[in-house]
C-alpha cells in the first residue's frame, strides 16, 4: 500500500468517526421503528431497554440505565412496549424488562429481567 492509500483510509475513518452523533448522557425514548434504526446507525454501541410503565422491575432498572448512559460511551434507548408493539414483536420481547446490546448495528447480547449496573457496564465494555 502506498502512502496515498493509507492517507485515504485514515481520512475515511476520520470522517466516519466525525459523522457519528455524540452519545447522549441520558436515556432516549424511541418513537418508532424508524427512530430506532436511526439511533442504531448513529451510535457505535447501543443498549436498548424494552420496558412498560406498569412494570415494577422496569421502574427499578431506570436509575441504573440513567447511570449507564451518563458513565459509558453507549447510547441508552428506551422502547415502551405498549406504545411500540410492532417493535416489541420484532425483537421477540415476551417479558419486561428486556435489554438488547448492539455494537455496530449487530445484536451482541440479550438480557431478560432485572440487571445490575456493574453487569451492564461490563457487557458494554466487552463489546467496545
Amino acid at each position: 500500500m502506498s502512502d496515498d492509500d493509507l492517507e485515504a483510509i485514515r481520512e475515511q475513518k476520520r470522517e466516519a468517526l466525525m459523522s457519528r452523533a455524540a452519545t447522549p448522557d441520558e436515556p432516549v425514548s424511541v418513537e418508532g421503528p424508524g427512530h430506532l434504526e436511526e439511533r442504531l446507525d448513529e451510535h457505535e454501541t447501543v443498549l436498548v431497554d424494552f420496558y412498560a410503565d406498569w412494570c415494577g422491575p422496569c421502574k427499578m432498572l431506570a436509575p441504573k440505565l440513567s447511570a449507564v448512559a451518563a458513565e459509558t460511551d453507549a447510547a441508552v434507548l428506551k422502547v415502551d412496549i405498549d406504545a411500540n408493539q410492532a417493535l416489541a414483536s420484532e425483537y421477540q420481547v415476551q417479558g419486561v424488562p428486556t435489554l438488547y446490546l448492539f455494537h455496530n448495528g449487530d445484536v451482541e447480547d440479550r438480557m431478560v429481567g432485572m440487571q445490575d449496573e456493574a453487569t451492564l457496564k461490563q457487557k458494554i465494555a466487552a463489546v467496545q
